[in-house]
């Protein structure tokens, strides 16, 4: 084995938790515009059955590749991360305001998911508020990525850091637009849209309880 092979299995570790970031952040970011294009106006021809479960699809696999960006680390010897380093924010040597912006977001993220397998345990205005942090996730994770991230340079990551940036900004800001205007609704004595014509992932979900 040459001394250039050893540098590649050193870091292969390094490698793989730099390929499993990046798809997590992408499926986070793709489960992020599911969910608020659930509830904007553009949703109202879809079915209201595959685009929820896309949406918990997306999520659950973003958190296994969440999963799998932090194991990597675990063995990693081009870093060197501890487990306090890992978990704990600002602990990291290693730019550690970087690292603490992802810290922040895997704590965020394993509260929304388990919050929502627990949801029929919990009153409905806990579980609405808690996975409002999604879009929190969504922010500290894009810091996390382009502070701590090798690979943000590449020209084709960063086609899709455009469109994914432009899609969840585009969408909050119609999702907080469509919010105003129910509320505004409401408080007129209005009846709000049925779920046929304006899906609200919040409601959806609450029916279920």
């Amino acid at each position: 084995m040459t001394a250039g092979d050893v540098v590649v299995v050193d870091e292969i570790w390094w490698y793989v938790s730099r390929a499993a970031g990046i798809v997590a952040w992408v499926l986070l970011s793709a489960s992020v515009i599911a969910g608020l294009s659930l509830s904007t106006r553009g949703s109202r021809r879809l079915p209201t059955g595959w685009p929820i479960d896309l949406h918990r699809f997306l999520s659950t696999l973003a958190l296994v590749f969440l999963g799998v960006h932090i194991a990597a680390l675990v063995p990693d010897n081009f870093v060197e991360f501890s487990w306090a380093e890992l978990f704990v924010p600002l602990a990291s040597t290693w730019r550690p305001w970087a690292v603490a912006f992802g810290v922040v977001a895997f704590w965020l993220v394993v509260a929304v998911e388990l919050t929502s397998v627990i949801r029929r345990q919990l009153p409905t205005r806990l579980w609405r508020a808690v996975h409002l942090l999604s879009f929190v996730v969504w922010l500290s994770s894009t810091i996390h990525l382009f502070l701590a991230g090798t690979d943000v340079a590449s020209f084709a990551f960063r086609v899709v850091q455009v469109v994914a940036i432009a899609a969840v900004s585009l969408l909050f800001v119609q999702r907080m637009l469509v919010g105003r205007a129910r509320r505004r609704t409401r408080s007129a004595g209005g009846v709000s849209l049925p779920i046929e014509e304006s899906v609200d992932v919040d409601e959806v979900y609450a029916g279920e309880r």
